[in-house]
């Protein structure tokens, strides 16, 4: 299992392209994430564990005298050092189960982000934090009466892929990635190598070789 360091590494040398062809080339040719799941600020970096939580829609609150929001409550005061929220909503884009409170919150316990196919308010404050979030969209509508998260650290899905309680999930820019843990010493063994053969593609193309000399030297493009 990667160790702090080596996520620190991959943080500061990786991104999601070169993951994704890794995985691709490694047969798991579904662990990007929908293209509508943004950062809130193009220039984070996302990279941790995941800790998953599962919503599903509803039409009110439940019965008076109901915390609504126990699960979520339950999921964020147990974040450990270097974990990231996944809140799964199939896609729903009339909640907004990540804001402001949650995101400080997540912060004080040590979480380093959070990713969400639902939608995301108090994105000013959370912009200023330099906080890590990735959505679906942006909106002001609260969960509380349209989603109820159902369960915590099962896996489930969002933007498309399944996510396991302590998966990797590296974002930026391109988009979000998740890795499965039993394969992420291998992937990310792999992706050093490939972008080490970029640095160097790079280089001899900046020297003006000609694209078809440097690509059948490194297969790399």
């Amino acid at each position: 299992m990667l160790g702090v360091d080596d996520l620190a590494r991959a943080k500061e040398k990786l991104y999601t392209p070169v993951l994704s062809d890794v995985l691709d080339s490694l047969g798991h040719t579904s662990q990007a994430m929908t293209p509508n799941i943004r950062p809130l600020d193009d220039t984070v970096v996302l990279i941790g564990r995941a800790r998953t939580g599962a919503y599903m829609a509803v039409c009110d609150a439940g019965p008076e005298g109901e915390n609504p929001y126990e699960l979520e409550i339950r999921l964020i005061d147990d974040i450990k050092p270097g974990e990231i929220p996944v809140l799964g909503c199939a896609g729903n884009l009339t909640i907004a189960p990540w804001g402001e409170l949650l995101t400080t919150a997540t912060r004080m316990r040590g979480g380093v982000g959070c990713v969400t196919d639902g939608l995301c308010r108090d994105v000013r404050f959370i912009r200023e934090l330099k906080f890590p979030v990735f959505c679906g969209g942006i909106g002001p509508l609260d969960s509380r009466g349209r989603g109820k998260m159902l369960e915590i650290d099962r896996p489930m899905a969002c933007g498309g892929v399944k996510v396991r309680s302590g998966d990797i999930v590296f974002g930026d820019v391109d988009g979000v990635v998740v890795i499965p843990r039993e394969i992420e010493e291998k992937v990310f063994e792999a992706a050093f190598r490939k972008v080490d053969g970029e640095n160097r593609s790079r280089d001899e193309l900046l020297q003006g070789r000609l694209l078809a000399d440097v690509y059948a030297k490194y297969g790399i493009l």
